[in-house]
């Protein structure tokens, strides 16, 4: 029999076969351009559907590019309008059920908030589950030391949702300083508008009625229990350290990443903070240690690294301080963003590199007095792809874990662990700088001095009482079992 006769009969007899069990391959031109089979489709689960979390949601189903398998939030009224969108979505109120139940998730958005976030990530990834998780990666140190580690163990593909990271700014500032063009940086300047919420406030003690369709048990999880107040949910438990990180946690991670992702930063090794007081008496500040404080200011020392051969000294304000303009940046220029409401400036020996949020809109200008923008000022500079970073985080699941797609990933937890536990350094700080001790003479303040921290081992070295703040007590029913 010739070659082309063997080849031909082959074929009859694999279609033959298949044809006898039902099966039909259909080539995927034949269905038309756009067609996406559905085994090259995600099955992913929402944990957090209201707010951002709806946003994320959306990014990643991806205009029906992915399925939307289930969707659990506390608060059904938040997720009302996730819940008519996907309406075969399996619902929930409690990530645990969701996880026993819906056996066929590949992967998994948290967008929860913060003191939440670890605990929910971890059940995921013990289960072999990819995951996305919004910013700030996790409530405290310890837990973003615990889930860098966990996603190398159980090889999960993963991403923290600090969305600039992958945008063309910071990709445009790396190129620059790998240039050589600003020289060595020692110096960072950081600032936000934020918090844009209350902080700084007094603890409520009403108990206005918990809303409907809320599982408030749920809600509060490993926090210390306290009963359901509006001060909290919705929006504004970002203020409060029971459950949030407070300016730094919100924009830390948009802000922070160009600068330690340029300079090629580790961990911190010096931390001191101070905060703004508020009088509503007389020379008497008032003290409410549970809220955030209403402004802050944190400097973060760095080592000098492979990349960047000088310490930094990074400054950190918060609540609509902002630094001056430096010499080399004409007076009628705006830093940062276009109000100035937040930004970066990283000044080096030869120039001074500047961006807003996300890493936007960033410039150089040199000591010549050149200014410098990208490449015919393009919009890609300026803007965010609308679901660039969650799509590339879904391509590398579907590629799979050590993947190209995967490693070319710009906030998985081996950079977003890291990032997390330096700028929740600065929460430290800022909890210790508001630690008090009664005496005749009114109150002292033991924490308000440098802190000196030994990053792998996650201690400070010269102040205990400010080690509390590395590891958060669970409430009672609740671990993050690792």
């Amino acid at each position: 029999m010739s070659k082309k006769s063997l080849n031909s009969r082959r074929s009859f007899i694999k279609n033959t076969a298949i044809t006898t069990l039902g099966i039909s391959i259909i080539p995927r031109h034949v269905m038309g351009k756009g067609f996406i089979a559905p085994s090259d489709k995600l099955n992913i689960a929402v944990v957090g559907a209201g707010g951002k979390g709806y946003s994320d949601m959306m990014n990643v189903w991806n205009n029906g590019a992915n399925n939307i398998a289930a969707i659990c939030d506390v608060d059904w009224n938040s997720a009302s309008r996730a819940f008519t969108q996907f309406p075969k979505a399996k619902q929930f109120k409690d990530y645990r059920k969701l996880l026993d139940e819906v056996t066929d998730i590949d992967a998994i958005t948290v967008s929860t908030p913060d003191h939440t976030h670890a605990v929910i990530t971890l059940a995921a990834m013990q289960l072999n589950k990819h995951v996305y998780v919004q910013k700030p990666l996790t409530h405290s140190i310890h837990e973003a030391r615990v889930l860098t580690e966990a996603a190398n163990k159980y090889k999960i593909v993963t991403q923290m949702g600090n969305q600039g990271a992958s945008g063309q700014g910071v990709k445009t500032m790396i190129d620059w300083f790998d240039s050589g063009i600003i020289g060595t940086v020692n110096h960072v300047d950081i600032w936000t508008n934020r918090p844009v919420w209350p902080q700084g406030i007094k603890t409520p003690t009403d108990k206005p009625a918990i809303l409907d369709n809320l599982d408030w048990d749920t809600w509060v999880g490993p926090a210390q229990w306290v009963d359901y107040h509006p001060l909290y949910h919705p929006f504004k438990w970002r203020g409060w350290w029971n459950f949030g990180t407070g300016a730094l946690g919100d924009m830390g991670c948009h802000l922070m990443d160009p600068p330690y992702r340029v300079l090629g930063l580790g961990y911190p090794t010096e931390v001191e903070s101070s905060v703004g007081a508020v009088f509503t008496r007389d020379w008497t500040p008032d003290y409410y240690p549970e809220s955030c404080p209403p402004s802050s200011r944190t400097q973060l020392k760095f080592e000098a690294t492979e990349k960047n051969p000088s310490e930094v000294k990074l400054n950190w304000t918060d609540g609509g301080l902002r630094p001056f303009h430096p010499e080399l940046i004409p007076a009628d220029h705006p830093i940062g963003d276009e109000d100035s409401a937040n930004g970066v400036i990283m000044i080096g020996d030869k120039g001074i590199m500047t961006c807003g949020t996300y890493g936007l809109n960033p410039k150089v200008y040199l000591n010549s007095g050149e200014i410098i923008l990208p490449e015919n000022n393009n919009e890609e500079n300026n803007s965010l792809p609308e679901n660039g970073h969650p799509h590339q985080w879904v391509e590398a699941c579907k590629a799979g874990y050590e993947s190209e797609a995967h490693k070319a990933l710009t906030s998985s937890f081996d950079f977003a662990g890291p990032l997390t536990e330096s700028i929740l350094m600065g929460n430290l700080a800022i909890r210790s700088y508001n630690l008090r001790e009664e005496t005749k003479n009114g109150f002292e303040y033991p924490g308000r001095k440098k802190l000196l921290w030994d990053g792998e081992n996650m201690q400070i070295t010269n102040f205990e009482p400010a080690n509390q703040f590395v590891k958060r007590e669970y409430r009672e029913g609740w671990k993050l079992d690792f």
